[in-house]
């Protein structure tokens, strides 16, 4: 095997590495995050006396979904390919990363590890904000009190007024994480093709090495 076709399949495993640890994540993050939005959507107890806004309950309500139906999705995506990169990865054979379809569904992967991790905690974040206002927004007022906003009320703007910068710290943080990563990688690829560039010449000389050598060597025996 030369230099430069064990370079490129270094690169191949690494992606598969990368690949899988992406999947692992994005499995473990929707399960879980599903897991509680199904949970709340099941324990969460309305009163029937109090008049709920129809916007919050419609919001909360598709909120749920969408956060379900993405992390589920996720999930799927997760459970479909990931056995199939870690069968690959258990054969201790640098040929095998060839039968390994990561690179393949590369998209789908990108796809799944962005709704699990960005769109899904955003969503998820919102249900926190929802959940709030339908489980508070019901407590009546204290008759002795001369406040004219209710305990539940202030629950739920406190909540609120928590979660807003909370989440606009975390769309900062993903938008420069993403930025990092993509010149991170643009940075690698220009390394891996100066090194790659490199390998070939070095193999392209040890050839014409080789070649002259052979040429030289019949001539040797004829003086």
């Amino acid at each position: 095997m030369s230099l430069n076709e064990h370079s490129l399949q270094a690169l191949s495993w690494r992606k598969l590495y990368l690949s899988r640890a992406k999947l692992k994540a994005s499995s473990r993050t929707s399960a879980l995050l599903s897991g509680f939005a199904m949970v709340a959507m099941v324990e969460v107890q309305l009163d029937n006396s109090y008049p709920y806004p129809p916007a919050l309950l419609i919001a909360f309500s598709a909120c749920t979904t969408v956060l379900v139906a993405v992390h589920l999705f996720a999930l799927m995506v997760s459970t479909c390919i990931l056995p199939n990169i870690e069968a690959v990865s258990n054969v201790h054979n640098l040929n095998s990363v060839k039968e390994s379809p990561h690179e393949r569904m590369h998209r789908h992967i990108e796809l799944a590890w962005a709704f699990s991790t960005v769109i899904g905690t955003l969503l998820f974040l919102a249900e926190v904000v929802l959940l709030c206002w339908v489980k508070f927004l019901p407590v009546k007022p204290n008759k002795s009190s001369n406040n004219t906003v209710s305990a539940g009320v202030a629950a739920a703007i406190t909540s609120t007024s928590i979660m807003v910068p909370f989440g606009l710290v975390f769309i900062v943080f993903a938008v420069h994480f993403y930025r990092s990563l993509v010149s991170h990688k643009t940075d690698r690829q220009f390394q891996e093709l100066e090194e790659l560039s490199n390998l070939t010449r070095l193999q392209n000389e040890l050839d014409n090495r080789g070649d002259s050598s052979i040429l030289q060597s019949p001539s040797s025996h004829f003086p």
